[in-house]
């Protein structure tokens, strides 16, 4: 053979072998990491809708766990954290907190379902406090994994030393294997965060106990401590939503803006009961859809009650200064798809899942079919966003009649008393079946929660005819504009608004005008101030006097400026109890025997002279409700399971 191609062929082979180690020794510095997150469990361990007293597919930790095994079966390296809100949301969480409260040394059964998946680290969550301290503090005790907030502080004179409520931080030591199959430590650091608007919606659980601080700021505190203490990686477990506007300050939503400190590697998101990445996120300046990314950070959200989870694949590659993140994707997987048509779930209940809640389970269902009353026809929200409905005015004339009870004898007895309630479930982000459904006969204790969802205590506001006013503009963010000169199809609800948001004020009539823009933008700020969507508001069949007091019956979140309602900041509260709305509903009940169903003619839609075609969701359920309905109609079929309507406006 020619000497000179046995010197090529030698040299390519020396090349061959060097790229080899090479590509070894890259391995060698380089491993991945998969993050799996939930949030929002609200105490749904078992794959079941105790509202319909029926099994349900679409929720459970049950059914979330077989995705989280799925996933970590894909994956050489994992960990599983969770954003907050785990131990408040539905009855079985009441039956706990309340019915049967957790003795000395007995575990949370979601806690004890989430110690049974091997979870690393949780976030506290704004509804963690609604059954108070002393329970919070119970209720996590049995958790095998730390729970983090970082901007919750006990009360103290010195707020700059206070010690935090729980762990700010955790730093967990890992051994990962390497894309070559080596071994290394890695340590990994997460940090957990707060709405700080619990000091807010929880003030009578709270107020003199803890303190909270912005969520940024927290995280600035934090984050370098947690690299100085040798966090190589370090991911922000964030019971918070992500915002489409500017930072403000002590932000609800805040999630996204954690994207801008330095050191942070990966943001789990949650609070919202949204998903990302995902299309409606489009507005949200510096996120990349494609590839699950906030200015560079994977970042997640995985829905709610375990409806999703959210997964972050991270490259980690050591260098200099250790290891760190040099790439990162962020997705979601669903426990259903959609397919021709129909629902599909994607993974089978864990039985282990299951037989952690077993008798808590068991004792809820026995709690909540006990009947407290009746009602001789059904009651519902499937059109609760669109007129006058009683599931709603059973809420207000319970909240009134309290109210009016409760000032008899005080400075304000004499005042008129309005009440304001809201559609807590009218679909939405909670999908078609996420609607209060009630049928005729006996009321009993779960119809009690399905009316009124949230454990909310009772709340009255002195406050005058302006601030009604402007209290229901706000509300009518529910609802898109609607232009006259358009003649295709145009949807009324404003899906990214909240339905808990949409109060409905008893006591007053009023129109909604939505050829208007609305006054108010979601977090309060007056957008348009000539807009005026309210229009005949009547007291007593008169023009509203702006100057007149009026007592308001509402709820602790909305009395303590939950929603950032104008004028309601907690300074007008009159009336401050420790009853919660769900008990003073279901004593009313009891006291009815029988509830009237009648509505009270109150409020309507303005009407709008030129021929439009105006839409909404709904549930197809609604469809049975359709006769008798004068100016609604059945227009087809929705996305996403929900069924179409269309509503006459002159």
């Amino acid at each position: 053979m020619d000497i000179r191609r046995l010197r090529s062929l030698g040299v390519g082979l020396l090349a061959a072998v060097a790229l080899v180690f090479a590509t070894v020794a890259a391995w060698a510095q380089e491993l991945k990491l998969r993050i799996i997150s939930t949030s929002d469990l609200h105490t749904h361990v078992v794959d079941y809708d105790y509202y319909r007293d029926a099994p349900d597919d679409s929720l459970g930790l049950a059914r979330t766990a077989g995705l989280i095994k799925a996933a970590r079966a894909e994956a050489k390296n994992s960990l599983l954290i969770d954003a907050g809100d785990t131990i408040q949301g539905n009855p079985l969480g009441d039956y706990v907190a309340k019915e049967k409260p957790l003795g000395d040394g007995q575990v949370h059964p979601i806690v004890r379902a989430m110690n049974l998946l091997n979870y690393d680290a949780a976030a506290i969550g704004n509804h963690e406090f609604n059954y108070g301290l002393e329970f919070f503090a119970k209720a996590i005790s049995g958790a095998k994994y730390p729970m983090l907030s970082a901007n919750i502080y006990k009360e103290q004179a010195d707020k700059a030393t206070a010690p935090t409520l729980v762990p700010p931080y955790t730093i967990l030591d890992r051994e990962f294997t390497d894309e070559a199959g080596a071994k290394h430590k890695i340590r990994v650091g997460v940090i957990g965060f707060t709405p700080p608007q619990i000091m807010t919606w929880d003030m009578a659980h709270l107020k003199g106990k803890v303190f909270t601080t912005d969520i940024v700021e927290a995280a600035q505190r934090y984050v370098p401590r947690m690299k100085a203490e040798g966090a190589d990686i370090i991911i922000a477990s964030a019971h918070s939503g992500i915002s489409p506007g500017p930072r403000q300050g002590m932000d609800e939503n805040a999630a996204n803006y954690l994207a801008t400190v330095p050191g942070i590697d990966t943001i789990l998101s949650g609070h919202a009961h949204r998903v990302f990445p995902d299309p409606t996120f489009a507005n949200i300046p510096g996120a990349d859809l494609a590839k699950g990314t906030i200015n560079g950070i994977p970042a997640v959200m995985p829905g709610f009650w375990g409806s999703h989870v959210g997964i972050v694949d991270l490259t980690l590659r050591k260098g200099a200064n250790g290891w760190q993140r040099v790439d990162g994707t962020g997705t979601t997987r669903a426990i259903r798809k959609r397919e021709n048509n129909q629902w599909v779930a994607t993974v089978e209940p864990d039985p282990a899942i299951l037989a952690a809640a077993k008798d808590e389970h068991a004792g809820t269902l026995d709690f909540v079919r006990r009947p407290v009353a009746r009602t001789n026809s059904p009651i519902n929200s499937f059109f609760a966003l669109v007129q006058d409905d009683p599931s709603i005015q059973v809420v207000t004339r319970a909240q009134r009649d309290y109210v009016k009870t409760a000032m008899a004898g005080t400075p304000h007895a004499n005042l008129p008393v309005l009440s304001a309630g809201a559609p807590f479930k009218a679909g939405g982000r909670g999908g078609p079946s996420y609607f209060t459904d009630v049928p005729a006969g006996d009321i009993a204790i779960k119809n009690v929660a399905d009316l009124y969802l949230y454990p909310n205590t009772m709340r009255a506001v002195r406050i005058n005819g302006a601030n009604v006013r402007e209290w229901l503009e706000m509300s009518a963010g529910q609802f898109n504009r609607i232009d006259p000169t358009v003649t295709t199809p145009q949807q009324l609800i404003n899906n990214n608004f909240p339905t808990y948001n949409y109060d409905v004020i008893d006591g007053v009539t009023y129109r909604i005008d939505v050829t208007q823009p609305a006054r108010y933008e979601a977090n309060g700020k007056l957008a348009n101030p000539n807009a005026h969507r309210i229009v005949d508001l009547r007291f007593e069949g008169k023009p509203i006097d702006e100057a007149a007091w009026f007592l308001v019956a509402t709820n602790n979140y909305r009395a303590g400026g939950g929603g950032n309602f104008p004028g309601l900041d907690g300074s007008t509260i009159v009336l401050e109890t420790a009853e919660s709305s769900q008990e003073m509903l279901k004593e009313w009940l009891v006291e009815q025997k029988t509830v009237d169903t009648r509505v009270t003619p109150n409020w309507s839609f303005a009407p709008i002279a030129a021929p439009v075609k105006v839409v909404f969701e709904s549930s197809p359920m609604a469809r049975k409700f359709l006769p008798g309905q004068t100016k609604i109609a059945d227009a087809g079929e929705a996305p996403n399971g929900f069924a179409l309507f269309s509503i006459e406006m002159k």
